[in-house]
């Protein structure tokens, strides 16, 4: 399918699909005039990438991970690979860290002025 309709199936703006082309997350097949080509398993690909993206996962963490998003050794091809799994929950991790960091330092600034305020007054 060209670019319009794989937009349209999968929810994704054109602009979208060439970024993600672009970023090497997907490589649609080429029409013999040069349009893109968008077979079932590219739009199955698009929709994981957009729902990783939701999820707050950078490009660069999903292109590194998307080839090992399943398990293809697994029973069916379609069980979530572990390392994909334990890669995502670092992140997470990582994000979770420095939520804290900026928390403590809203603390921190919220007392400063707490104090600003009482010595103002």
């Amino acid at each position: 399918m060209r670019i319009s309709e794989a937009s349209r199936v999968s929810g994704v703006s054109a602009r979208s699909l060439r970024y993600y082309e672009n970023e090497g997350l997907i490589v649609p097949g080429r029409f013999s005039n040069g349009f893109r080509d968008y077979c079932r398993s590219t739009i199955d690909r698009v929709l994981v990438i957009r729902s990783l993206l939701e999820s707050g996962l950078p490009v660069r963490l999903i292109r590194d991970l998307l080839p090992r998003l399943t398990d293809e050794s697994g029973a069916g091809g379609d069980t979530v690979c572990a390392e994909f799994l334990h890669e995502v929950q670092d992140y997470r991790d990582r994000l979770a860290a420095r939520i804290a960091a900026l928390s403590d330092q809203q603390a921190a600034l919220d007392a400063y002025l707490r104090e600003a305020r009482r010595t103002d007054s």
